[in-house]
């Protein structure tokens, strides 16, 4: 299509049925210009429908390829049976920080020792511990747990294998099991409570910062950082930390009996080596999970009963991760186009 007007800087083509009317820049050589012009807007407008066909054919495969993984993950989880087929050792691994909505939550663990206590064919139970520690209310609801299984299987024992550490909220833990073994680099120990807090008032008062916090309760803002120290409200906290303290004294205590060797800095929050461990009777001796399953309860076939996410959700999880890398990836380098 040609015009015959030299003075007119727009040009308009129909390109498969669609308008395209991109603006021209003056050409100097007449009809033979605007040919060269709509000659690169018809290759630019057929690469563009290139590339968006070969991106609509991208995410279908993708879309496709999800519902068939995840098809054939739902499968095997189904398949995944919880029962040994011959006489083992059920291991339940507790990892990192025990806290809510975690991997090593007291919701998740104490389900996993359930299914491994209520398994077929599981000789002893195994806790594999490496944690600093968490929350006194999880690590707690665990014991208990440990301790009325042990009682509803009296011929299951529960040992505990400490990795790299069992500290605060790891070793009340492990307090409760039968036994507990170490490596003899392991650091054990630090039974103790603490609440961490700071105070800004004053940088607050350096900075002209004033505190304007509104309470209904006296005591509703204790501990407010940005408030000065409340001797009343200090000694409370205090009294909270000390009986929390107690409890856990008294969990060790109770779990480890006459096997302490109690010292006077026992319960002030330090920690030992392994072997220092075996020597104060916070351990009973140095061994790993195979040498436990092997030469303690006797089954050396090792049968993992760790919670872990569904692999149908990892799966789940990993792809949407990548795809929406994928995508962010491709619309921030303007290959993806949307209209």
């Amino acid at each position: 299509m040609s015009t015959n007007d030299p003075n007119e800087s727009i040009l308009h083509a129909q390109v498969f049925g669609q308008t395209v009317s991109p603006a021209l820049p003056p050409t100097t050589s007449g009809g033979d210009g605007q040919a060269a012009v709509l000659e690169k807007v018809t290759m630019a407008f057929l690469a563009e429908q290139r590339r968006a066909r070969r991106w609509r054919l991208f995410f279908r495969l993708a879309t496709l390829a999800i519902i068939i993984l995840l098809i054939v993950a739902g499968f095997m989880d189904k398949n995944n049976s919880r029962n040994c087929s011959n006489d083992c050792t059920a291991l339940v691994q507790l990892n990192g920080a025990i806290a809510l909505d975690t991997d090593a939550s007291a919701e998740h663990i104490m389900s996993a020792l359930k299914s491994a206590f209520t398994a077929k064919h599981v000789r002893g139970v195994v806790l594999e511990i490496n944690s600093p520690g968490g929350s006194p209310v999880q690590a707690g609801q665990i014991y208990d747990e440990i301790k009325r299984l042990r009682e509803e299987y009296p011929k299951i024992p529960l040992y505990v294998v400490v990795g790299e550490m069992a500290a605060s909220g790891g070793y009340y833990v492990a307090a409760a099991a039968d036994e507990i073994y170490v490596d003899k680099a392991s650091l054990v120990g630090s039974i103790g409570v603490i609440m961490m807090n700071f105070g800004f008032t004053e940088a607050m008062q350096k900075l002209g910062i004033e505190q304007r916090t509104m309470t209904a309760g006296k005591n509703k803002a204790f501990m407010d950082p940005f408030s000065p120290v409340n001797e009343t409200q200090k000694e409370h906290v205090q009294k909270l930390l000390d009986s929390i303290h107690q409890q856990f004294i008294a969990a060790v205590r109770n779990g480890r009996g006459e096997r302490l060797r109690e010292t006077p800095e026992m319960f002030s929050g330090l920690i030992w080596n392994g072997d220092e461990a075996v020597t104060l009777g916070l351990a009973d001796g140095l061994g790993s999970v195979d040498s436990v399953a092997r030469d303690i309860i006797g089954a050396e076939d090792v049968y993992d009963f760790t919670y872990r996410p569904d692999f149908s959700e990892r799966l789940a999880r990993q792809l949407g991760v990548a795809f929406a890398e994928q995508v962010t990836t491709k619309l921030g380098s303007g290959v993806l186009k949307w209209k």
